[in-house]
């Protein structure tokens, strides 16, 4: 007695040998061939197009870097320079209240 199941499985399995014979056959001829050449062609086109943009993405991201390291040393060079001037000044506006306090 043969059961659907098995039936169903005896039929996918010669189903697949099938369309696999076909397939190899018709994926090994000329015409298949030259697509699959152009279409790795296309692709490789489309690689060197990518990695061009790649390239010119990676310089200016290193071009921006540079630039933000060179505003934050500037930015905290004046803020050193004025928390410099600050301490002077109380320094000085110490030293004379301190003198102001002894008269």
């Amino acid at each position: 007695m043969w059961d659907i199941l098995k039936v169903k499985k005896a039929g996918l399995f010669a189903g697949g040998v099938l369309f696999g014979t076909a397939g190899v056959k018709l994926l090994s001829s000329k015409d298949a061939k030259k697509f699959y050449t152009n279409c790795t062609a296309a692709v490789l086109r489309a690689k060197d197009s990518l990695m061009k943009t790649a390239t010119t993405v990676q310089e200016n991201a290193g071009d921006i870097l540079a630039e933000a390291q060179q505003i934050n040393e500037e930015r905290a060079a004046k803020e050193a320079a004025e928390a410099e001037i600050v301490e002077e000044t109380e320094e000085n506006t110490g030293a004379e209240d301190f003198k102001e306090e002894e008269v």
